[in-house]
């Protein structure tokens, strides 16, 4: 099953089971994958859809930031409840030691000697690892590897 299958067949449950949150994040999701859809004027792929995901999950993640340095702990909790259902379609995240491994590699398959090849590095790396690291951890690894 695809991710958008599943993400259409957890809406319907959600419906079902009268999860109002679930339901709303879905909603959202669907939208943009049909949005995108259109612009596209062909079925996504899963690797379009997890981009959709990814993106949905960054700017919770800002929203929940910004909602922390105004004190609004009812929305930040209200974010991060939506990150969740989001994350749950996600490949699962690598873990700081793996993901600097992968880091490792890159850099010495790339012949990388200092920040001035970051961006060869980020293009490599963000490649590899197709939506299972945040592109913002990716790049603070890069550059201190590629730094010291």
């Amino acid at each position: 099953m695809s991710v958008s299958e599943r993400i259409v067949a957890d809406y319907k449950e959600a419906l079902k089971a009268g999860d109002k949150n679930k339901v709303s994040v879905l909603r959202m999701i669907k939208s943009s994958m049909k949005y995108k859809e259109i612009d596209k004027k062909a079925p996504l792929t899963d690797e379009e859809v997890q981009a959709i995901l990814m993106s949905s999950v960054k700017r919770a993640k800002e929203s929940i930031e910004q909602f922390s340095k105004a004190g609004r702990e009812d929305l930040v909790n209200k974010e991060k409840e939506e990150m969740l259902v989001v994350q749950d379609y996600l490949p699962k995240q690598l873990g700081e030691d793996e993901l600097k491994k992968i880091v490792k590699d890159v850099i010495t398959a790339e012949g990388a000697s200092g920040p001035k090849d970051t961006g060869k590095v980020m293009k490599s790396a963000m490649a590899r690892l197709k939506g299972q690291a945040d592109g913002k951890l990716v790049s603070q690894m890069v550059k201190e590897l590629l730094e010291a």
